[in-house]
């Protein structure tokens, strides 16, 4: 029996090795992003609601992250959530009123705007501005 447990637990940490570094969102409207784990260390910058963040540690507390501009802080886990985000990574991202390159653009957004992302239509994704605007970006266009 212990064989087979030890078994489980040696494959639970090889597949969570796999998975990879995770990624979350800023799930409130402004948060301190800082130069160390703690609440002493410099806020170097704030990050808004739905701004997506690849940890890569984790102490105590605080997470290590990497953005989409591979700028790198820590931030307080309670300031994030695990909800499917993206950020654009060009000027000018025309979002779209449906999935497709002849839909009507509805808005534009410039580069480094984070959106909820609501669901996906092959390389389409619906998604969902902190304001409430919502529309379809071609995935080329977000990180």
């Amino acid at each position: 029996m212990k064989k087979y447990l030890l078994t489980i637990l040696v494959l639970l940490l090889a597949a969570s090795a796999l998975a990879g570094p995770q990624r979350l969102a800023v799930k409130v409207s402004a948060a301190n992003v800082r130069s160390g784990p703690g609440d002493q260390y410099e806020t170097i910058w704030q990050v808004g609601m739905y701004h997506p963040l690849q940890i890569t540690e984790k102490k105590v507390e605080w997470l290590h992250f990497i953005d989409s501009d591979k700028d790198e802080g820590w931030i307080h886990q309670s300031l994030v959530a695990n909800i499917p985000s993206v950020v654009t990574i060009s000027e000018n991202c025309k979002i779209r009123s449906g999935p497709g390159p002849r839909q009507t653009v509805a808005f534009t957004a410039e580069k480094g705007v984070p959106f909820k992302v609501l669901e996906k239509k092959k390389d389409w994704i619906h998604v969902e501005h902190v304001d409430g605007d919502k529309g379809w970006i071609h995935q080329s266009l977000v990180w």
